[in-house]
């Protein structure tokens, strides 16, 4: 990815029960995907649901944000699917990894 971009971290529990969340959990990534500045997505849930996506710019993760469907998912989750949540915006500017398989 080129640098410098943003990493939107969205760390939650959840409430007993799918109540409809793993359909609009699928359906929010594939809009995600179609927004202009969408870099990627990144996600793994246990006792905790952890879920990172990259921007290219904040204006595109205002732009996400205020995105029709993605408001009445936001609401749908403090309603009934989240326990808690905290949202983290960051700037990457620099990164690096190991693959033991490449």
């Amino acid at each position: 990815m080129k640098k410098p971009y943003y990493a939107v971290i969205f760390i939650s529990t959840r409430t007993t029960g799918d109540n409809g969340y793993g359909k609009m959990a699928h359906f929010m990534e594939q809009l995600a995907k179609k927004q202009p500045g969408f870099i990627g997505i990144e996600s793994a849930r246990e006792e905790i649901g952890i879920t990172v996506s990259y921007w290219e710019s904040l204006d595109a993760i205002h732009d996400w944000k205020q995105q029709t469907d993605h408001l009445l998912a936001q609401q749908k989750g403090i309603a009934d699917w989240y326990n808690s949540y905290t949202v983290r915006v960051c700037l990457v500017e620099r990164e690096y990894s190991f693959n033991k398989n490449h």
